[in-house]
């Protein structure tokens, strides 16, 4: 059975991830990258199990420099293979606390994630891992890893945001 100091700690990770969510959904992107840390990741494997981003290729794999800039090309007005930006619904589920140690929390969900654009939508599914960590400021992500479901299939162009 749960500790009373874990589930507060799972509460407040589900508001954290679903606050994520939220403004994911309504385009909030600077505010988005304000929750990750200096020395953030945010990785989209290409394959199923994979290990590293460094032994094969990935979808997307960002420190914190470059999902700067991935947020600045999305928001250019210019950036007309992203013109309509996609209307997005998170959906976040199943959210578990996997580990917990100093000021880390390593936390699983998953997501379903319902894009909108060009009249034609898409549904995604995948297995999400946060690692979280507690700072001055409140939780920031530490590391985002987005397992999509379908991962090795033909993407179409991946234009949204997980």
């Amino acid at each position: 059975m749960p500790t009373a100091a874990h589930i507060g700690s799972r509460s407040e990770v589900e508001q954290f991830l679903y606050h994520e969510a939220w403004l994911l959904d309504r385009g909030r992107l600077d505010e988005w990258l304000g929750l990750f840390t200096d020395d953030a990741t945010y990785w989209i494997p290409l394959e199923a199990n994979q290990a590293d981003p460094f032994t094969t290729s990935s979808i997307v794999y960002d420190d914190r420099r470059l999902l700067e800039i991935r947020v600045r090309q999305f928001q250019h007005p210019r950036a007309h293979a992203r013109r309509p930006a996609p209307r997005t619904v998170h959906q976040v589920g199943n959210v578990q606390v996997t580990e917990s140690e100093g000021p880390e929390i390593r936390v699983g969900s998953t997501l379903i994630l319902i894009e909108y654009r060009h009249d034609r939508q898409r549904v995604w599914g995948a297995l999400v891992e946060h690692r979280l960590r507690r700072t001055a400021d409140g939780l920031r992500i530490a590391a985002k890893r987005v397992d999509l479901v379908n991962s090795e299939a033909e993407l179409d162009g991946v234009v949204c945001l997980f």
